[in-house]
């Protein structure tokens, strides 16, 4: 352990740090065991084919941080009373904290709680070192902290024997429809993309998790084929079907493992212990993927955010460039800036909305966490909030500045060194898709508005109308996938009145300034979507050829009728080509 900073208090005071301290511990023990006991359903939700209830468990599981935080947090006011916000004694507390977790699996993640609970006490702008963990005070490791968090397969017989072995390993309490004919089927697509590997002597060993990662109606396993100093991903992708569990794929590239691992989909429920070294192994063949994002996807949002937050500090600190206004158009909710260097964009809430804009700050925070909550189906991007955010004020340009000053006086705060941001969103950066199909090949920026109209089926299929079809809130991830960001204007598909347009009575009518026909506040015209769209030529071909019945109100009637009958939609994260058997169509 290092950089742990042992403070000197009066007598009185130092019972009361280590009670504070315990509290604190005991209050994490509490998160995590919950944690781990929801994340443990998952399995025999799967077994049991339960996707509701494996529904249910994901929403449970966002809302009981802050739960937990909330109920923790009265439990110290009222613990520590007028000392509740003595600097010396919680960073005498800090150091008995620090004591407490010196043995913990999960240090990290003991850290970042504590910080939860001096930050709800202090809102501290910017970090306070010596009430909070800002950089790990203990020795990060260079591989694991402990046993191999795998488990390792050594090669033997054929490889569809080892593939054998390692499902059989799952132990489900429901059968595999075919377990060998899967075990084939994966042998050979590993030999067509890894020419040799199909034989296992030309292998050292299979490395797999082995926990199950669930998700949805999927469940993945998670390995790494290893040969020499090559590492190789090894993801196998499962379904529990009528007549029992399939191997549906395999993803054998870094991207495509990536891409299931996504900032645009829901957090996976995987029972580890020490995710500091699963991070780790999955950084080991993902290696363009972030510290902060692993710890998103599996589950851990909230150390996460502490990672993000590093992470940019760090980069701040080495780095020269000043943060700007993002390329694209202006939006009329947010102010919207990034820093070119660092893979991010900073969204803070406009004072006031440019007509004809009608939301409330109220009402786009809300928004905001409905789509943190909701399965965001690889499709919405996963967002950071923070609050109390600061910067110098020399890393701003001047363009920036002033925006800030004239638009969001009410959040943000200039001051002659420091920029302090009461609130503030964070998520990657992309590009926007109406800048993409400008500078794109014609071909690149057709396949991209197939996939825009993907994205709206998608998001359709988990309950989500965009509200604002403009391409500009889309943007294009370094996967070429489309991703919708723009969230003031979003809502549930069973919220909205689809309708078709009604037949004008005369010319008077369909050219007048006003509809002749009543629109309520719900209603919304899928044939008027193509206006806002601003395609042309081939690209507006292309478009109504794969996606033309987006512009049809029978389309989402339809899918609106899908959710109303409880009916749970399956988008598969991974290409179509990686599918086994027949079930690429």
């Amino acid at each position: 352990m290092r950089g742990t900073c042992h403070v000197w208090i009066p007598k009185a005071h130092n019972l009361l740090a280590k009670q504070g301290a315990a509290a604190i511990y005991a209050a994490f023990a509490e998160y995590e065991r919950e944690f781990q006991a929801i994340t443990r359903r998952a399995k025999v939700r799967f077994e049991q084919r339960d996707w509701h209830g494996l529904q249910q468990d994901a929403l449970e599981r966002l809302e009981l941080y802050p739960r937990v935080i909330a109920r923790g947090v009265a439990e110290i006011r009222q613990l520590l009373d007028y000392s509740s916000k003595d600097k010396k004694l919680w960073a005498a507390m800090k150091s008995a904290y620090a004591d407490l977790i010196g043995r913990c699996q999960e240090i990290e993640l003991a850290e970042t709680f504590f910080n939860s609970f001096s930050r709800r006490i202090f809102t501290t702008i910017g970090v306070d070192p010596r009430i909070e963990f800002l950089f790990s005070d203990f020795d990060t490791p260079a591989e694991v902290s402990g046993p191999p968090i795998f488990r390792t397969y050594p090669a033997s017989g054929t490889l569809a024997e080892l593939i054998s072995r390692i499902l059989r390993a799952c132990e489900f309490a429901a059968p595999f429809e075919d377990l060998q004919r899967d075990a084939h089927r994966v042998a050979r697509a590993v030999e067509r993309e890894h020419q040799g590997v199909g034989n296992t002597s030309s292998i050292d060993a299979i490395d797999m998790i082995p926990a199950v990662f669930y998700r949805n109606q999927g469940a993945y396993l998670v390995g790494r084929i290893r040969n020499g100093d090559q590492v190789m991903p090894l993801t196998l992708a499962l379904h529990h079907q009528a007549g029992g569990i399939v191997v549906d794929a395999v993803l054998l590239s870094a991207d495509e493992v990536s891409i299931i691992f996504s900032f645009t989909r829901s957090y996976f429920h995987v029972e580890v212990h020490r995710p500091r070294d699963l991070v780790m192994f999955l950084k080991s063949f993902m290696p363009r993927k972030p510290i902060a994002e692993l710890y998103i996807a599996i589950g851990y949002n909230k150390h996460g955010k502490t990672e993000l937050y590093r992470d940019l500090m760090r980069h701040i600190d080495r780095s020269t460039d000043t943060l700007e206004i993002a390329p694209g158009d202006r939006g009329m909710v947010m102010c919207v800036f990034t820093l070119p260097s660092f893979d991010v964009v900073f969204k803070v809430i406009r004072d006031r909305f440019a007509y004809p804009k009608t939301s409330s700050r109220r009402d786009v925070m809300e928004r905001y966490q409905l789509v943190f909550k909701h399965d965001r189906a690889g499709r919405l991007a996963d967002v950071q909030e923070f609050e109390h955010l600061a910067f110098a004020r020399d890393r701003f340009s001047a363009d920036l500045l002033s925006e800030l000053a004239s638009e969001a006086a009410e959040t943000v705060t200039i001051g002659s060194r420091i920029v302090e941001f009461k609130h503030v969103y964070v998520e990657r950066r992309m590009t926007p898709l109406n800048l993409y199909i400008r500078e794109a090949k014609l071909s690149d920026a057709c396949k991209a508005i197939v996939d825009y109209g993907q994205s709206v089926r998608d998001l359709a299929a988990t309950n989500i109308f965009p509200g604002d079809m403009l391409l500009k809130n889309f943007g294009v991830t370094r996967h070429g996938r489309l991703v919708f960001y723009d969230y003031d204007e979003l809502c549930l598909v069973t919220d909205c009145h689809f309708r078709d347009l009604p037949a004008a009575a005369d010319e008077s009518d369909e050219f007048g300034d006003e509809p002749w026909f009543y629109v309520g506040p719900s209603d919304i015209f899928p044939e008027e979507f193509i206006n806002f769209m601003g395609l042309g030529g081939e690209l507006l071909d292309t478009f109504l050829k794969a996606h033309g019945d987006l512009l049809t109100a029978r389309y989402w009637q339809g899918i609106q009728a899908r959710h109303h009958a409880g009916e749970l939609f399956d988008i598969i994260p991974y290409p179509c080509s990686r599918r086994l058997g027949s079930q690429c169509k």
